[in-house]
């Protein structure tokens, strides 16, 4: 038996982050999220981290080496710090920038990933 969805209201707010890695080396995309929550948790701990709600959207583009996140809205900001916070993934030296940000994904995508 099916509950109730949630209002629309009552619902949280996401935003999707579409993200650079610049490094001399190619580095896999599963070790470049794990790097990112790794910096969120170390700069706002494991309850910041499980309220901003990162997700992984699975959509990697390896020619321009950009990706797309879906954060709570709320902590985009903090999201954007613990990118800065980066400095090597998979002891190679590496950069994570935020190219845009988006309410909805199909804009994401057309906008920033071509």
């Amino acid at each position: 038996m099916k509950g109730k969805p949630l209002l629309p209201t009552l619902r949280t707010k996401k935003r999707y982050v579409v993200y650079e890695v610049i490094s001399e080396k190619e580095i896999e995309h599963n070790n470049v999220v794990r790097a990112i929550v790794a910096s969120f948790k170390e700069c706002f701990g494991i309850f910041g981290l499980g309220k901003a709600g990162i997700t992984d959207m699975r959509i990697y583009n390896r020619k321009t080496k950009r990706a797309i996140l879906k954060i709570n809205h709320k902590y985009v900001d903090n999201l954007r710090a613990a990118f800065a916070m980066i400095k090597e993934i998979d002891n190679q030296k590496a950069i994570v920038h935020t190219i845009g940000i988006s309410g909805i994904l199909r804009k994401t995508k057309v906008k920033y990933m071509s």
